[in-house]
């Protein structure tokens, strides 16, 4: 196999794992030039490979997320840091919202150490972390749990959020859009995660580095509407100076 051919293979199984990988990245990891890369993913684009983004390349679906057992593993230590930095600025005695995935539960983990609170969540996983200290007060939305990753989602669901307003809002997503769309693939997922934005005092995001320019096909709102952004590297300069306009802090681990 040629040399490029091999880097394609590589590049691919690099955006494959990750989700989005950065022009810059792919550079540094391959030993080569921008526009070399920015050659490569444009040859990869056109053979349906990966998607092309302002900055790097993508995973070539805006429909279908990647396997839960896979995306626990991807970014974990990034995820780790991201939770420790999110738990330090949750205080004692506050009500939570936590949303469905593998962020926040590790989010979940972190919060662990925390005295008396009070957590409202559509995630079976984070349920089981956090009802393990005695001191917190865990209530389980209904609805219908999603098989594959322990998510609750449907109209009770959100009824069921609908019902409360708390402190902190911690939520999770799939992408950001580089113009600062928030997107995820679930669209029953998406209006829980909306019931939460809307019944929260603060919202916190927290994602890691892939799902900056990261493609999915159901808007949840957008960047404006978050309060701090956790995550584990700066922006894209264009997202970051939405951020910045959108006056959301932001917080990097």
């Amino acid at each position: 196999m040629a040399p490029v051919q091999k880097r394609h293979e590589k590049i691919k199984k690099m955006v494959q794992s990750q989700g989005f990988v950065t022009i810059e990245a792919l550079a540094q990891t391959f030993s080569v030039t921008p526009q070399t890369i920015r050659r490569d993913i444009n040859t990869l684009s056109e053979k349906g490979k990966l998607c092309r983004y302002h900055g790097g390349a993508a995973i070539p679906t805006s429909t279908e997320n990647v396997a839960y057992n896979e995306r626990k593993v991807l970014c974990f230590r990034e995820k780790q840091k991201i939770a420790h930095l999110l738990a330090q600025h949750i205080p004692d005695n506050v009500s939570l919202f936590i949303n469905i995935g593998t962020t926040t539960e590790a989010i979940a983990h972190a919060l662990c150490n925390h005295k008396r609170l009070r957590v409202i969540t559509n995630n079976l996983n984070v349920a089981s972390i956090m009802s393990s200290n005695e001191n917190f007060e865990v209530i389980v939305a209904g609805g219908l749990v999603r098989h594959r990753d322990q998510g609750i989602i449907g109209e009770a669901t959100i009824d069921f959020i609908s019902q409360f307003k708390v402190d902190y809002g911690i939520i999770g997503i799939s992408g950001i859009d580089l113009d600062g769309t928030l997107l995820d693939f679930d669209y029953r997922e998406v209006r829980a995660a909306r019931a939460i934005i809307d019944n929260s005092r603060k919202i916190y995001l927290a994602t890691d580095h892939t799902k900056f320019g990261r493609n999915a096909m159901v808007r949840l709102g957008n960047i404006a509407e978050i309060d701090c952004l956790f995550t584990d590297r700066r922006p894209p300069s264009g997202l970051a100076e939405i951020i910045a306009a959108s006056e959301v802090e932001l917080h990097v681990a």
